[in-house]
């Protein structure tokens, strides 16, 4: 299992944000080196040559891995679309992606894989009531699920001031991405998810930052 862990704020009045902390997550940072040209007494060349640069590159001899990284440590709700009776608070959560490196035959059978998410309530920075994390809610977006098919993402989940089956928030461990048959799509070797976030608060929270932790989980 590998645990993502994302916070969040509301910045004054009308900014919320939401951070991400995570046990396994991989940032790539590209480093770009400029270098100036010596100055030359003459143009001209005193001839080019060329260099092969060569790798080889060799199947791998570990066992592969079932994986999960984040493209991000953090994610800001703004307000948006609020009534007069309810506050709404909006953002998208940082791009999940998960990579299985294994062969298909070192895949138990019938094994599936999931990914679920569980937020803290929201905590003020100024000593603030706290908002409860039933007041969070997400949409699941399956940016790649691969050619096979067999990726989806996760139902909506709604907060506890909407109304129907799924208005619970994300207090325990809800779907945002899941493959029903690990071996079969193994070959596809990575997939990507993300969420739309929305914070729905009454009218009368109490203005000031607030921070909670949603914790992203890989099981199989």
């Amino acid at each position: 299992m590998h645990d993502t862990r994302t916070n969040a704020r509301r910045i004054p009045m009308s900014k919320t944000a939401f951070a991400a902390r995570c046990t396994a997550v991989t940032i790539g940072t590209a480093l770009l080196v400029g270098v100036a040209g010596i100055a030359m007494a003459e143009e001209g060349t005193n001839g080019d040559h060329d260099v092969a640069v060569n790798v080889e590159v060799t199947e791998l001899s570990e066992p592969g891995v079932l994986a999960m990284t984040v493209a991000g440590t953090s994610t800001d709700l703004l307000e948006d679309g609020s009534t007069a009776t309810v506050r709404q608070f909006t953002g998208a959560l940082p791009t999940v992606t998960v990579t299985d490196t294994r062969a298909a035959e070192d895949i138990p059978a019938d094994a599936a894989w999931y990914v679920l998410g569980t937020s803290t309530d929201f905590t003020g920075s100024a000593g603030q009531a706290p908002i409860s994390a039933g007041h969070l809610g997400w949409t699941p977006d399956l940016l790649d699920g691969g050619e096979s098919g067999q990726v989806s993402e996760g139902d909506q989940v709604d907060t506890v001031l909407d109304s129907g089956a799924n208005a619970v928030g994300l207090v325990d461990q809800e779907l945002l991405a899941s493959a029903w048959n690990s071996g079969d799509i193994a070959t596809e070797g990575q997939w990507t998810a993300t969420a739309n976030l929305f914070l729905r608060t009454p009218a009368t929270v109490a203005a000031g930052d607030y921070t909670a932790n949603l914790t992203l989980s890989l099981f199989e």
